[in-house]
């Protein structure tokens, strides 16, 4: 396939070709608001070339974030995703929101809010047990992620992003290891997936034809018990046929569990170790092993999982994990994947994309060694690049 390059629709929006930068948290949010570092670092990235830079993450709750300094959508932040947006824009780049709550993956003690999760759990960023929202909460839940859509068209984002994967509260209510409910929300496969539903249909109700509206989907979680492939196919062929989104990017892991599997390389056990405070950092001692798991890399390496997608499903898709050179890129276009996601070589090489298509024997120099897993909350960055984009103080 040569149309890598070539502009593209998605949805209501024209892309100028079929690259995505992936939703990666930045760690430049020090205040839970826009910055003129967070500002650069995608100004670079989209003047590399991509068709559509993701902004990582926009959280439809203040209790909904990883950390206390993730950006929470709400009118104080309009002003500087609206600079935000410009600065990509001026690039010739569109700019994508990813929209979410962390349930189980929120940090309540930094956020000094409860964690949420489908039914009570012990939270180890917290020490506390998690709270499970009521019927009424949920539906507060969806309202919400409306919000917050509607927050990302008013500062001009030509895109939104669903995140329902990795274990945050979306992926822990299809999870049936996380979800124990025995509500209409808890149970068979049809109830667990009931609030990523309605979430897209409120959604798609709200801004569909003048949004593009995308959803992050695990394949599968990566741990036993967990939100499996086949359910995942039939999810997907619901919100196919609901008819909510215009694309649906694939993924696979828990942040929660097992996050090695949506990575894939080298397991920065000690990096990660350094990141956590110290009663959590001795029992990662205990269980980093098990968390940080072992995946050898190699390119395309959810192409497997992903092309059973493909084949039962005509909705638009996109490919994540291991894609850096045009290889990767024709293999995922032979594949029948509409659209190709990148994350960690731009972190790397922001000019990547661009050396790529004036040479197509370019190879990136991103060596999978994933130091810059831990690094998101000081500021996300390859550890082996001296001169990447500035870093505000947290």
């Amino acid at each position: 396939m040569n149309d890598i390059f070539e502009p593209v629709d998605l949805g209501p929006i024209t892309l100028r070709n079929r690259v995505i930068k992936a939703a990666t948290f930045e760690g430049r949010t020090p205040d839970a608001l826009v910055t003129d570092e967070l500002i650069e670092f995608h100004r670079e990235i989209a003047a590399g070339g991509v068709g559509m830079s993701t902004i990582a993450y926009c959280a439809v709750a203040p209790g909904g974030r990883t950390d206390r300094h993730q950006i929470w959508m709400r009118p104080e932040a309009l002003p500087g995703l609206r600079r935000l947006t410009d600065a990509i824009h001026a690039e010739g780049a569109k700019v994508s929101a990813q929209i979410g709550h962390a349930g189980p993956v929120a940090n309540a003690a930094s956020n000094r809010a409860p964690a949420l999760a489908p039914t009570r759990l012990w939270s180890p960023l917290s020490m506390k047990m998690m709270q499970s929202p009521s019927v009424a909460d949920i539906q507060d839940l969806v309202t919400a992620h409306v919000r917050a859509v509607l927050l990302a068209e008013e500062a001009g984002f030509d895109a939104v992003e669903l995140h329902f994967g990795h274990n945050y509260l979306v992926s822990s209510f299809l999870s049936p290891l996380l979800n124990r409910r025995k509500d209409a929300y808890g149970g068979p496969l049809e109830h667990r997936a009931r609030m990523a539903r309605e979430i897209a249909l409120a959604v798609r109700d709200a801004v569909g034809g003048r949004l593009a509206i995308l959803a992050k989907l695990n394949m599968e979680d990566g741990v036993r018990g967990g939100f499996s492939l086949a359910e995942s196919l039939q999810v997907a062929s619901w919100l196919e046929s609901d008819g909510g989104l215009d694309a649906l990017e694939l993924t696979a892991g828990s942040s929660l569990l097992n996050p090695m599997l949506l990575f894939h390389g080298d397991a920065p056990r000690q990096a990660f170790a350094k990141t956590l405070p110290g009663p959590t950092r001795l029992g990662f001692k205990l269980v980093g092993k098990a968390f940080l798991r072992e995946y050898p890399y190699h390119g395309t390496y959810l192409l497997e999982r992903a092309r059973q997608f493909r084949r039962e499903l005509s909705m638009p898709l996109v490919l994540l994990g291991g894609i850096t050179d045009i290889d990767d890129m024709r293999r995922a276009r032979r594949e029948g994947f509409e659209f190709l996601a990148m994350g960690r070589a731009l972190l790397r090489e922001p000019d990547l994309l661009q050396r790529i298509r004036s040479d197509a024997d370019t190879r990136s120099a991103c060596i999978h060694c994933n130091e810059c897993m831990p690094s998101i909350y000081t500021g996300t960055r390859c550890v082996l690049r001296l001169d990447g984009p500035p870093i505000p103080a947290h």
